[in-house]
This record gives structure tokens, C-alpha cells and sequence, in this order.
């Protein structure tokens, strides 16, 4: 017996795909920057995903290889095969 729904965002993979539309959705500024509350607004209040969720979906799309993150964590950036993955 089930009492709790299966999560959509609970496969890292699916969350690290989920983050990268949401990258895609807004246009980049100086020097290719994402910023970082333009994913983690979207997908926490928008999609209603978790903190827990979150963090291993960028995770995961960082150890892909998709995003690479600043090392003050405030912006994000596509790599070439996170550019390749969304064309």
C-alpha cells in the first residue's frame, strides 16, 4: 500500500533535465551567465520540486558535464555539451 505519490523530480537525471529547460528559457547575460535564481525559482515554486531534488539535479547536470557552475555559486553556464544537449 502507497501512501504518498511517486515524486517527478526524484530521479537525479530527470531533475538535471528539468533544471537545463529552465536554463534554456532565459536568455543569458555577460559572458554566457545564468543566474542562479532563474532555475531554482522555477523549479522549486513552479514545479514544485524540493530543495534535496534541486541540489542533485544540478549536481547531476554539473558532473554531466551540461552546466558549469561559478565558484561563488551565484551563475551557471552551459558547457559546449550542455549547448549541444538542447539544440
Amino acid at each position: 500500500m502507497k501512501f504518498t505519490n511517486e515524486r517527478p523530480f526524484a530521479d537525479p537525471e530527470k531533475a538535471a533535465r528539468r533544471l537545463m529547460e529552465h536554463a534554456r528559457a532565459f536568455e543569458p547575460v555577460q559572458e554566457g551567465r545564468i543566474y542562479i535564481e532563474h532555475l531554482n525559482a522555477p523549479f522549486l515554486f513552479g514545479d514544485s520540486g524540493t530543495p534535496a531534488e534541486y541540489a542533485a539535479g544540478l549536481d547531476r547536470a554539473i558532473a554531466l558535464g551540461w552546466l558549469e557552475l561559478h565558484e561563488s555559486g551565484t551563475f551557471v553556464r552551459f558547457t559546449q555539451s550542455g549547448s549541444d544537449l538542447l539544440a
